[in-house]
This record gives C-alpha cells, sequence and structure tokens, in this order.
C-alpha cells in the first residue's frame, strides 16, 4: 500500500500564472466540472491520474536541477549532465484525488538526442527549458518544441517555455529576454515561467502549476469522452495503482 502523500504535495486550488501575458490561461480557480468529479462519484471508473511530462532544452541549461530543486527542496551543485534520459516520479493530491507526474528529464548534448527522442511520445505535457542569462539557449527553444511536438499530438499536449538560471541575470538582461521569451510563448501557445534552481525562487509554484493543468487536462478528456460533459454524469476518480508504476523504459535502436 502506498503511503499518504506529503502535505506539501496537496494542492486545493489552481495556482496562478507566473505572467497573464503568457499564460494557459488566467482562470482563478479549477474548471467546474472538474471540481464536480472530485466531489462526486458513479460507478464507472477510469484512470487519469497520471501525467507524463518531458523536460527538454540545451545541455547545461538547469534541467536536472530544476527537478532535483522542486524534489529534494535543495540545490545540487555537483549535478551530472544527464546520459539520454532520466526518470522521476512525484505524487500530488489534487482536489482530494491522487495524481502523479511523470518527469522525463532528457539529455541536451546533441549526440545523445536520437536516444532521447524516443521517450518523447505520448506526453501530456512539454516543458521547453531554457537559460535566462543565455540568448542562444531561447532561440533553440522552438527546435526543442518541434523535435518533442513530431512525437505528440499538438492538440494534447500543455507547452510550457521555462527561463532558469533567473538569479543570474541582471534586472536589464532578465527585461530583455523576458520580452522575447514572452513572444515566444504567445506565438508557440506556451506558458512562460522565470524561476531559480539555485534560491528556489517560483520552483514549488512552477511545479504546482503543471500538475494543476495536466491534472485540469487529464479530467476534462475523460469527461470528454464518457460524454460526461454533455449528459451531466460524473465519472468515479480512483488512485489506481498504475498511476505509480515505473514505465518500462524502451531499447533504441540508433546511435
Amino acid at each position: 500500500m502506498l503511503p499518504p502523500v506529503k502535505k506539501d504535495r496537496v494542492i486545493s486550488h489552481l495556482p496562478h500564472c507566473f505572467s497573464t501575458n503568457a499564460a494557459l490561461h488566467t482562470k482563478d480557480g479549477f474548471h467546474p466540472q472538474v471540481k464536480a468529479a472530485c466531489q462526486v462519484q458513479r460507478t464507472d471508473t477510469v484512470s487519469f491520474n497520471l501525467a507524463k511530462v518531458i523536460v527538454v532544452g540545451d545541455v547545461a541549461v538547469g534541467k536536472t536541477c530544476l527537478i532535483s530543486r522542486f524534489r529534494k527542496g535543495a540545490f545540487d551543485k555537483n549535478y551530472k549532465a544527464t546520459i539520454g534520459v532520466d526518470f522521476e516520479m512525484e505524487r500530488f493530491e489534487v482536489l482530494g484525488v491522487p495524481f502523479s507526474l511523470q518527469l522525463w528529464d532528457t539529455a541536451g548534448q546533441e549526440r545523445f538526442k536520437c536516444i532521447a527522442s524516443t521517450y518523447y511520445r505520448g506526453a501530456q505535457a512539454i516543458i521547453v527549458v531554457f537559460d535566462l542569462s543565455s540568448v542562444s539557449s531561447l532561440a533553440h527553444a522552438r527546435q526543442w518544441l518541434e523535435d518533442a511536438m513530431k512525437e505528440n499530438d499538438p492538440s494534447s499536449v500543455l507547452l510550457f517555455l521555462v527561463g532558469t538560471k533567473k538569479d543570474l541575470s541582471s534586472p536589464e538582461q532578465l527585461s530583455q529576454i523576458e520580452q522575447e521569451a514572452i513572444r515566444l510563448s504567445e506565438e508557440i501557445k506556451a506558458e512562460y515561467w522565470a524561476v531559480s534552481a539555485k534560491s528556489g525562487d517560483g520552483v514549488m509554484n512552477f511545479f504546482f502549476r503543471v500538475a494543476s493543468l495536466t491534472f485540469e487536462a487529464n479530467v476534462l478528456s475523460e469527461l470528454e469522452k464518457s460524454g460526461a460533459r454533455n449528459d451531466g454524469d460524473i465519472i468515479r476518480l480512483t488512485d489506481s495503482t498504475e498511476a505509480d508504476r515505473t514505465p518500462t523504459k524502451r531499447k533504441s535502436n540508433c546511435c
């Protein structure tokens, strides 16, 4: 039997976006049908309590440190570059319902792209990471997104553009690159965030936002499939153990 979700992973309300100028939506709360589905149950059982999230971006932009800061609550100075892909599972409770994020940390080095890309398929969210102190890493963000979207349905994936190393940028530099990042976010329909893994600034709020929006999207998708959005029925939410299974990594034939 799984242990209870940690108290600091309980989400009872929809976290705010970072910038209203570049947000997936700016509503103050969860969709009414989502809240209703979490309060009322019926006999039909569906599993939507798991979301796959892939994290992509140039080498050394801080992808691994970003995930590590959230999971461990500390900055890891001695991290090693990711080889291929690393996998982490983070458990939440959203509106009283168990929910897990599969966090796929992919390598940014060109020689590992072939390996990493084999794990892109089936993502509910894509986090494109760039370095706020590196204009070139932002310029490469579009290509990372295009590569990841080749394996996914654009209509069913939530996109996040995240600038890291906020602590290293001067106010002038941060303002300039954020303008470019927000323009790109609007163009690719992604939600923009600026965070610092070193100080922890924005990291917790960001991942809570990712968990909340993917949870909401999964519930609405299941409601639509079951016809509940049209006939007013409510589906049953379960804490299926499927959500906490570690997926088997596929062996790549390339490289």
